[in-house]
């Protein structure tokens, strides 16, 4: 997400992502909230992180949620869609023949779905401007 720096760098913003040490640094002078962890296929932390995307996108008016993945992006993208807000989604550089999990979870409801190499561009809505890094 800090390669994509251009294209948020002036824009109001909140964080939404795991605590870490490298969070903690990475982050310091913006506003942060923490979801629950782990998220890979935890059905418990999907239900407590919806809580969490309902509470910050209630309190915080955003125009859109940009995300990277991992297992926040899903229950962002269902408040946000059912909010009426902007999605948009990047997957991962590593993602090169598929989408991941989070990828194919958030699919139906990003509004921009980008990709990375070209031969993930199979589906309809996918695009694939060039690499983030």
């Amino acid at each position: 997400m800090l390669a994509l720096r251009s294209a948020w760098e002036d824009q109001e913003r909140v964080w939404v992502t795991l605590e870490g040490p490298d969070v903690s640094y990475l982050l310091a002078e913006e506003t942060v909230v923490y979801g629950r962890g782990p998220t890979n296929r935890s059905l418990l932390n999907m239900v407590r992180n919806l809580i969490v995307a309902w509470r910050t996108l209630r309190r915080h008016d955003v125009d859109a949620v940009l995300s990277t993945g991992a297992g926040l992006a899903v229950p962002f993208f269902l408040v946000a869609r059912l909010l009426g807000r902007r999605t948009v989604y990047v997957e991962s550089l590593t993602r090169s023949e598929g989408l991941s999990l989070s990828g194919r979870m958030v699919y139906p409801f990003a509004r921009a779905f980008f990709v990375q190499w070209p031969a993930t561009t199979k589906l309809r809505r996918a695009r694939h401007v060039g690499s983030v890094l």
